[in-house]
């Protein structure tokens, strides 16, 4: 009787060679079905499913699993001399094919083919069903794009045909028609499979969600919206706790602070009594003993009320989850609504595609298009890093570019003088002010960038060009949401609501684009065209 595929680790250990501890004692298991592996930058995601896939080695604990693993990196690297039947595992069956087909009937031929007689219908079955219909088998891997690396690695992955799955953020540096493809392939996935994205498409065909927290996962059964839902009524009910906790520990406290006052009152009169000399010495020295000792049993019984009030709430803001919202309201970013922002004149770009266009107010332009087509080299072009091959760009209003790469920044500096670089006359009071407007509050500006996670990189990358000086009336952003975690994508869609200045972004994040408001929606293949909204 065949076993069924899953996959679990028990009690999981794992510390990073400076001794760092990240995780201590985890538990997870994953059966047939697909599981979404969620969490903040940082949670150690990708590290898991390397402990996973056997990748890594735990320093405590195990990691089980049944039947063949496949495990598909975040960054996919593939020797490019390679050619396409190589990466995918079938040149060996498929040269022998060719060979018996030419009349070579050598034993090692069949046994090189074995039972695959069909291997070359079921590898363009598999490549046409995530996108690469043209996709030559004989093509060397050099010759294709990021996008389709990707789901190259995916096909080998497929047809190898394991029982066990695990994807990390597969969908990024996807166009949209291939992470339509992608989705297609996960949600018709029968195994266990196990993936981390932040793509939400992606994470409602999925029957399981994972939270990876503070070195535990909370599993819950079902799609992201459906554990988003569940998640909003646990923090109302966290947050009324925590009221509730607040002003039990104001109300412990009030009450100490009458106790204290009370035992102040019986002392002073106490000491009157003995001036005025009405009582005799022994008698007011019991009194005052009995009083201290009341005073005493009273003031600790209120302290200990007011520690376990103080237990209690910490206990209680332990369980709210931080879901402050970046504010980038600022005033000189706004653009009047009928302000010529940006034009493109007969833009022509390497490889023959053109692009006109002209921005007028505060439009949210998406530019979208399959890879390779050129979105990146516009952005680059309209930022000043490359020259078009003829063309002119004309920038009305002051102008800044978050590049996918996201290197704007000092690594040896701290937030503070990264923004300062670009904003010399600025004061850093004020400056220290605006960027807790980005979460960086109190000793937060000093720290050095280089010591950020992902996800606060990009929130100073972000800082840094919109405080800059002059203040950006135009906002550039290439694949913004790409390695981006679920919350830090929903403060930057918040934070880009308030913007009061004009966008343009490429993305193929749907869900993203249609959250910051987008206006006009442009694909760019061949030249630049408006399409209908996504």
């Amino acid at each position: 009787m065949p076993t069924t595929p899953q996959l679990t680790c028990v009690r999981l250990g794992y510390t990073w060679p400076d001794g760092t501890r990240l995780f201590d004692g985890l538990d997870f298991a994953a059966g047939p079905g697909r599981t979404g592996l969620i969490g903040l930058n940082g949670s150690g995601k990708s590290t898991l499913l390397r402990l996973l896939a056997g990748r890594l080695t735990p320093t405590s604990g195990t990691v089980r699993g049944t039947g063949e693993l496949g495990y598909l990196p975040q960054n996919v690297t593939l020797d490019t001399a390679q050619r396409v039947d190589q990466v995918l595992g079938v040149d060996r069956a498929r040269a022998a094919l060719h060979a018996i087909e030419s009349g070579d009937v050598a034993d090692e031929h069949f046994a090189a083919v074995g039972d695959d007689w069909d291997v070359e219908e079921r590898t363009r079955a598999t490549l046409d069903q995530l996108g690469l219909t043209g996709v030559d088998l004989d093509r060397t891997v050099g010759r294709l794009s990021g996008g389709q690396t990707v789901l190259l690695g995916l096909a080998a992955l497929l047809l190898r045909r394991p029982d066990v799955l695990l994807l990390d953020e597969p969908t990024n540096n996807l166009d949209l028609r291939a992470r339509e493809r992608l989705h297609a392939a996960v949600a018709g996935w029968s195994g266990v499979l196990v993936v981390v994205s932040h793509d939400r498409e992606l994470l409602e065909r999925v029957d399981q969600i994972a939270d990876l927290r503070e070195g535990r996962i909370a599993s819950f059964g079902g799609t992201l919206s459906a554990y988003e839902a569940a998640l909003a009524v646990e923090q109302e009910a966290a947050e009324r706790m925590v009221r509730s906790a607040g002003a039990d520990v104001r109300r412990q406290k009030r009450e100490l602070i009458e106790a204290n006052e009370k035992s102040a009152r019986r002392a002073s009169q106490g000491r009157r009594e003995a001036e005025r000399g009405g009582a005799p010495k022994i008698l007011i020295g019991a009194r005052k003993r009995r009083a201290q000792e009341t005073a005493g049993r009273h003031r600790g019984l209120h302290e200990d009320r007011l520690s376990d009030a103080r237990e209690r709430l910490a206990e209680a803001e332990t369980a709210v989850r931080d879901d402050d919202e970046i504010r980038v309201d600022l005033p000189h970013t706004a653009v009047p609504a009928r302000r010529r922002v940006l034009e493109l004149a007969d833009l022509e770009l390497r490889g023959g595609v053109r692009a006109s266009l002209e921005v007028i107010g505060p439009e949210r332009i998406a530019l979208t298009g399959a890879n390779g087509t050129g979105k990146t080299t516009l952005l680059d072009i309209v930022a000043g890093a490359l020259e078009p091959v003829s063309g002119a760009v004309r920038a009305q209003v002051p102008l800044r570019y978050l590049p996918q790469r996201l290197d704007l920044l000092d690594e040896s500096l701290s937030i503070l003088d990264n923004v300062r670089r670009l904003a010399p006359t600025a004061d850093p009071q004020h400056i220290r002010a605006q960027l807790a407007r980005f979460l960086f509050r109190k000793g937060r500006p000093d720290q050095l960038v280089g010591s950020l996670s992902g996800g606060e990189r990009f929130r100073a990358s972000l800082a840094a060009l919109m405080l800059a000086e002059p203040a950006p009336q135009l906002l550039m952003l290439d694949e913004p949401t790409n390695n981006l975690d679920l919350a830090s994508v929903r403060q930057l869609t918040s934070a880009l609501h308030s913007y009061r200045g004009a966008l343009l972004v490429v993305s193929h994040d749907l869900p993203f684009l249609r959250g910051v408001g987008v206006t006009r929606w442009l694909a760019l293949d061949g030249e630049l065209a408006e399409v209908a909204p996504r």
